[in-house]
């Protein structure tokens, strides 16, 4: 599903990255943990072809049997658009369309027909809890349905892989907890790929594995019981 090699990344002098390996099965849900500065968010990012590495011609990224370092930037966007989903710590949805319509853009980026698009993302909605929320502004909504909102917007192209940047870290304890559990059940319905980085230890222990960061490297990778 992804195979990383010698991934490494530089801000000028200042290497943040420093030549990552990374082998990750499909269906897995995998947590990333380690200190603030570890690298944690750089690799998420390279992993989901938002960011490069610094050494290209001396790694490899592949995704889905693809080397995702060969593509070119139309090329990228597209696979980008089709394989990979994201939720991030903050949902950015989009404030003057409703939950609705937020999902159903990545779906329209991809030329989906409206009325395809919108019955995906109805039965996203529903799934989620939020069928009664769907006319709803961001605004109008909590912070956890807010949440749900991103997740229906990630997985309205069915990706492959889903990349979660710390997407608990905005919520109470309350909602984190069904955040989190959320994401197994989608795992066994759709049967995504889920690579997470996270603070929170509960949901870095309910992952199959957990990588632990340390200085730009994985040192440790820990099977868990989920």
């Amino acid at each position: 599903m992804i195979k990383a090699s010698n991934i490494q990344k530089f801000y000028g002098e200042l290497q943040v990255l420093k030549g990552v390996d990374l082998h990750i099965k499909k269906g897995e849900v995998v947590s990333i943990v380690g200190a603030s500065g570890a690298g944690k968010t750089t690799l998420l990012q390279i992993l989901g072809t938002l960011d490069v590495q610094s050494n290209k011609k001396e790694s490899s990224l592949i995704i889905n049997d693809v080397d995702v370092t060969h593509l070119s930037a139309k090329e990228l966007a597209r696979f980008r658009n089709e394989h990979i989903g994201f939720i991030f710590q903050f949902h950015q949805l989009l404030p003057e369309f409703t939950a609705l319509e937020n999902v159903c853009i990545p779906a329209f980026i991809k030329n989906t027909p409206k009325a395809e698009a919108e019955k995906r993302a109805k039965e996203l909605l529903r799934f989620l809890g939020l069928e009664k929320r769907q006319t709803h502004k961001p605004t109008e909504l909590s912070g956890g349905e807010q949440q749900r909102v991103a997740v229906a917007r990630a997985l309205i192209n069915n990706p492959s892989i889903i990349f979660a940047d710390e997407p608990s870290g905005n919520l109470d304890s309350e909602s984190a907890d069904r955040l989190h559990k959320l994401f197994f059940e989608l795992r066994d319905k759709f049967g995504q790929t889920f690579v997470i980085v996270t603070h929170n230890e509960h949901l870095a222990n309910m992952a199959d594995r957990k990588l632990v960061m340390v200085d730009g490297l994985i040192t440790t990778s820990k099977k868990e019981v989920v």
